[in-house]
């Protein structure tokens, strides 16, 4: 029986996901978003490409300590460091995807359907 509603469950998870979101409608239920995105859109601009740099930082960083080292122990490095520095990289480049999601998304022409005239710095 358990196994029975589990499967009924991602089931319905996959029906939800995959129907429409036009088929809601839009009554002003976007509004409080594209106020958030119109009031605070080159700060998300700016955190956006904060993020995608930190990423990249924390990864270069991890290579240069590689290269630099010569000697590469991979296991013990792995222990030491390489869980928290893979979790920082994912944390920051996934920030980085989830503010350029939603600027796409409230940008003219994007889901949210805001009626912006300057949007995200210009």
């Amino acid at each position: 029986m358990k196994k029975l509603i589990k499967k009924l469950n991602f089931a319905i998870i996959g029906i939800m996901a995959s129907a429409p979101a036009m088929a809601a409608g839009n009554s002003g239920m976007n509004d409080g978003l594209c106020k958030l995105a119109e009031q605070f859109g080159s700060i998300f601009s700016i955190l956006r490409t904060l993020a995608f740099i930190g990423a990249g930082v924390t990864i270069a960083g991890w290579a240069w300590g590689y290269i630099s080292a010569g000697k590469i122990d991979a296991i013990k490095e792995v222990k030491e460091k390489g869980i928290a520095m893979l979790v920082g990289f994912v944390l920051l480049f996934g920030i980085g995807t989830l503010l350029s999601v939603f600027m796409s998304m409230a940008a003219p022409g994007g889901s949210l359907d805001c009626d912006l005239t300057t949007f995200f710095g210009g």
